[in-house]
């Protein structure tokens, strides 16, 4: 991406999610999903690729969810700053703990899956243990991506809940 381009970029962002607590909150997703596909594009084996692509593409299909309730955060509650402004009964909060703990889980799913390549460079000894060892670590994988989806799921009706 060029210069003006990446300027026209950070301005709309800057525009849209502020540079406060729901600016952080979607660039730490977008950091870990940037990070869960560099680490994918590492792997050459077929089989891990076929089980973790899906799981990358839904956790991609979560981006723009996760920007718009962000955009539609500061739009309601405009957050210049790393506090998180003040709601009722304090529901923002909550629904950033949510974003929050999305990214973070992301961030663990990129390490597992981190974990699963560099596991999988084991040696010709150990390759009758390989089997069950990869489809475990594929497992917590996709547990992962699943506690991803479900935070941002619970943070969209956290904002519904309120934003009536």
């Amino acid at each position: 991406m060029g210069f003006f381009s990446e300027h026209i970029a950070a301005r709309r962002d800057e525009k849209e999610l502020g540079r406060g607590a729901w600016r952080r909150a979607h660039d730490r997703f977008r950091r870990g999903l940037d990070r869960f596909h560099q680490v994918l594009e590492q792997f050459q084996d077929p089989a891990v690729l076929d089980a973790v692509v899906p799981v990358a593409n839904e956790l991609a299909d979560l981006l723009p969810r996760m920007r718009g309730l962000c955009s539609r955060l500061q739009t309601l509650a405009p957050a210049e700053t790393e506090d998180i402004p003040p709601s009722e009964g304090g529901w923002l909060h909550d629904v950033h703990r949510e974003l929050s703990r999305a990214g973070n889980d992301l961030a663990q799913a990129a390490e597992a899956l981190a974990m699963a390549r560099f596991h999988g460079q084991g040696t010709a000894t150990d390759s009758s243990q390989r089997p069950d060892a990869a489809r475990l670590r594929l497992d917590a994988i996709a547990r992962r991506a699943a506690a991803v989806a479900e935070r941002v799921d619970r943070a969209e009706q956290l904002f519904t809940l309120h934003d009536s």
